[in-house]
């Protein structure tokens, strides 16, 4: 893969025990979007160029924040409380400290899953298998933005964009991002079961340094290491 490519975070629930599971996938559908990885196609061009005007500067991003899972009726299903550093091209740590300690990151090579409690750790070279999921995100090239997915945007107190996908087999069948001015602030997507998830950022700061440490993943003595192949 290039590395200029946002990485794709293809790790799959099979690769987690059940017990893992519900927050495992509630994790990845935050990841794949914060990972921040999405392709698009647009009913308007000017749509998909205001959103790619938005990301195209765009390159830190580190901000705390809250993850509700909501059921189809609105319920709340699970919530959670972290941080998390995005660097392009491709680097990501995402680390959820509430209710449980969990961390994803990627390095631009391999995308490694911690999950503390467990003592393992899943890791999956980054490669271009899921196209589908929510990739390229932070490109900033209307070519690649426009190409899998509809573009449509509504201004309120925020701007939202909202990328439907025009292929089966994504994450999710709807993907709303939210800013305040220039500012990303919220992240919304909704999936097939119509179960929604919502993240809410704080303590935004963006193109600040990064120390590279980030992103930088050490293996833990003793944990379990479950390689995918690509």
């Amino acid at each position: 893969m290039n590395r200029t490519d946002t990485p794709v975070v293809a790790l799959t629930p099979d690769a987690v025990p059940s017990v893992n599971r519900q927050r495992f996938l509630g994790l990845m559908l935050t990841v794949t979007a914060l990972g921040l990885m999405v392709s698009s196609n647009t009913w308007a061009q000017d749509v998909a160029e205001r959103l790619s005007e938005r990301l195209a500067p765009l390159e830190t991003y580190h901000a705390s924040f809250e993850q509700k899972i909501l059921d189809g009726s609105g319920d709340n299903l699970q919530e959670a409380q972290g941080e998390m550093w995005l660097a392009r091209p491709g680097l990501l740590r995402w680390e959820v400290d509430a209710p449980y300690s969990q961390t994803v990151m990627s390095d631009g090579e391999d995308v490694y899953l911690y999950d503390p409690d467990l003592e393992q750790v899943t890791v999956q070279a980054v490669d271009e298998r899921v196209t589908h999921t929510p990739a390229l995100l932070l490109s900033g090239n209307i070519d690649d933005l426009t190409a899998s997915y509809d573009v449509h945007y509504e201004k309120d107190d925020q701007d939202t964009f909202t990328l439907v996908p025009s292929t089966p087999d994504t994450l999710f069948e709807e993907l709303n991002l939210m800013f305040e001015g220039e500012t990303l602030t919220e992240l919304w997507m909704t999936d097939s079961t119509g179960q929604r998830t919502a993240i809410i950022f704080s303590a935004i700061r963006q193109n600040d340094a990064i120390d590279d440490e980030r992103f930088t993943f050490d293996i833990p003595e003793g944990a379990d290491v479950i390689r995918e192949d690509p």
